[in-house]
């Protein structure tokens, strides 16, 4: 099995670029099923997640080809309606793909979704809002099948902004007859970046007022799109920086979309730089503790809550993370406890009392976020580590071991 071995305690110096966004690739991937024409994305890292639903759509009847970051999906032939059990059951994000098949075909078969234990991942809300736009939902074990004539518009309200399912009802109501108003829908960077390669794509988008309108039109038509840079990928890197006690520029980053982080590490005690699309992280003395809350957009990001544990483990004082999204996210705090950290969870909410130093163990990440927070606390430790279950972090990091290495970290990849 292949893993990390890890020395840490060491500064962290130097300049990494950014790939581009995870979370907005996949949906961007999913919206080529809309039309027969090419849609060309540029930007899109090399991860598992991407290639599970690349090989989801080849498997519908699309025609992938990758060059480097740039993938185009063109027409192969038939569309088919119904998706392979072994791409959705390996990655949420593949569920995408229920509303734009009905939307084109009528008719859409897709299996239940898989992806990180991390906590509920209920699709309720997908299927309620494609119910609203007309499509007749019939639920069979672990197998879920829409039809639908035609979709109409609707008003859909949304009891929380839920990314997949905003992601899932805008897409399918491009093709919708009428007007679709999703209320409370979700507004992070991924989503309104789908939005823009949708209007691209010649479809009809607005964001007011904390929702989207949007006005189906018969087809939609090819197009090139750029997608964002991936912003948890940065805040991993700023949080490795500050850590190690680092010097790091994160590069080929829209700062605006980090803006709650780095408040945070400022409040912290890091100095932070920015210029055009680049953010400078130093630390100097020990972090100071904070207190924050994960929340949707723009508040902070549940995928950074794990990175920011591993620094809040060596603050100056005691902190506390009260996790709002997923239920079961504080699982990994295990491992850092392992490592001498001093962190008690109660239910949804973590107290992080501050050491003066970590040392190495042997872990397995369990996920993405929590794979990234182990490989971050390894860094800042004393000794040798190891780290397993490599498949999680590489689907949401790229390159992560060449990354850190080309910034002074003793990482390498063994097996």
């Amino acid at each position: 099995m292949e893993h990390f071995v890890i020395r840490g305690d060491r500064p962290l110096l130097g300049t990494i670029t950014i790939s581009g966004a995870k979370n907005a690739a996949l949906p961007a991937c999913v919206a080529s099923l809309l039309t027969d024409d090419e849609v060309t994305i540029d930007h899109v890292p090399r991860l598992r997640d991407v290639q599970t639903i690349l090989s989801t759509i080849s498997s519908l009847g699309k025609l992938v080809v990758r060059d480097g970051e740039r993938v185009s999906i063109a027409c192969g032939g038939e569309i088919h309606s119904e998706a392979q059990a072994g791409f959705v059951e390996q990655m949420r994000a593949s569920f995408l793909v229920l509303g734009p098949l009905v939307a084109r075909l009528g008719r859409a078969l897709v299996p239940l979704p898989g992806g990180c234990k991390i906590g509920a991942r209920s699709v309720d809300l997908h299927l309620h809002g494609l119910r609203a736009l007309g499509a007749r939902v019939t639920e069979k074990g672990n197998t879920v099948t829409l039809v639908a004539k035609h979709l109409r518009g609707a008003r859909i309200s949304l009891p929380f902004p839920s990314v997949g399912a905003t992601e899932q009802i805008a897409m399918s109501a491009c093709l919708a007859k009428g007007e679709t108003v999703i209320e409370n829908a979700a507004w992070e960077p991924e989503v309104m970046d789908l939005v823009a390669l949708l209007n691209d794509m010649g479809g009809e988008i607005e964001y007011r007022d904390g929702s989207l309108h949007v006005r189906g039109r018969p087809t939609l038509h090819g197009t090139r799109h750029a997608v964002i840079p991936d912003r948890m990928e940065a805040g991993t890197y700023l949080i490795a920086s500050a850590i190690t006690g680092g010097d790091v520029t994160v590069r080929g980053v829209v700062p605006e979309h980090l803006r709650l982080l780095l408040s945070i590490l400022s409040e912290m005690g890091c100095k932070i730089e920015e210029t055009d699309g680049a953010i400078r992280l130093t630390r100097g003395s020990r972090p100071h503790p904070i207190d924050t809350i994960t929340a949707p957009y723009p508040g902070f990001p549940t995928d950074l809550q794990p990175p920011l544990v591993a620094l809040l483990s060596l603050a100056q004082g005691k902190s506390s993370v009260e996790e709002r999204i997923f239920e079961h996210r504080f699982t990994y705090t295990a491992t850092l406890r392992q490592m001498g950290a001093r962190i008690t969870v109660s239910g949804r909410r973590a107290v992080i009392t501050g050491v003066d130093k970590l040392h190495a163990t042997a872990a397995s990440a369990p996920d993405i976020r929590a794979g990234a927070a182990l490989v971050l606390a390894a860094l800042a430790a004393q000794g040798e580590s190891t780290i397993d279950n490599l498949e999680q972090i590489d689907r949401g990091y790229e390159h992560m071991a060449q990354k850190l290495r080309s910034i002074g970290g003793d990482i390498e990849r063994v097996g």
